[in-house]
C-alpha cells in the first residue's frame, strides 16, 4: 500500500435512533393526553351555547304567544325537541317544554357524548331564570 494512499472513511448512517423516537412519541403522548380534554371541553362548550340559544328563542317564542293570548298555554309544542335543530344533525340535547296558564319552563338535557358536561341539564323559565343540575358554577354555565 503506498503511503499517501487515501484509506476511504466509513461514513455514518443518518437517521433516528430507537430512543429518540421513543422520546419523540412520549413527548407527543403527554402533550395530546393534556390538549384532548381541553379541546373536548371547548366542543361540549360549543354545544351548550347552541342549546341556550335554542332556549332563548323558544322562551321569546312563548313570551309573544303570552302577549297575544294572554296565556303560556296551547303555545305551539311542536317545536323541534332537540339541538341543535337542524335536520339531519345529531342531537346534543333533548329540548322539554312545560307550560301552565301563567308559567312555563323550558329545559334542556344532555344526551349521547354531551352528557359529559359539568352543567347536566339547563332550564329557563318565563321569569327568565337559569338554572342547571350539574356541578359547574352557574355562571359558567349560562
Amino acid at each position: 500500500m503506498e503511503k499517501n494512499a487515501v484509506i476511504p472513511s466509513r461514513s455514518r448512517a443518518r437517521g433516528f435512533t430507537l430512543i429518540e423516537l421513543m422520546i419523540v412519541v412520549a413527548v407527543v403522548a403527554i402533550l395530546a393526553s393534556i390538549a384532548l380534554p381541553s379541546y373536548n371541553d371547548s366542543v361540549r362548550k360549543s354545544r351548550r351555547a347552541q342549546a341556550k340559544a335554542d332556549m332563548v328563542e323558544y322562551a321569546q317564542l312563548a313570551e309573544r304567544h303570552f302577549t297575544s293570548n294572554g296565556t303560556y298555554a296551547g303555545f305551539n309544542t311542536s317545536l323541534p325537541i332537540q339541538s341543535p335543530r337542524e335536520a339531519g344533525a345529531t342531537a346534543r340535547y333533548r329540548l322539554g317544554y312545560t307550560a301552565t296558564a301563567s308559567a312555563f319552563t323550558i329545559t334542556a338535557t344532555p344526551e349521547s357524548s354531551q352528557s359529559a358536561d359539568r352543567c347536566g341539564t339547563l332550564t329557563i323559565n318565563q321569569t327568565g331564570q337559569k338554572t342547571k343540575s350539574g356541578s359547574a358554577p352557574l355562571s359558567e354555565c349560562w
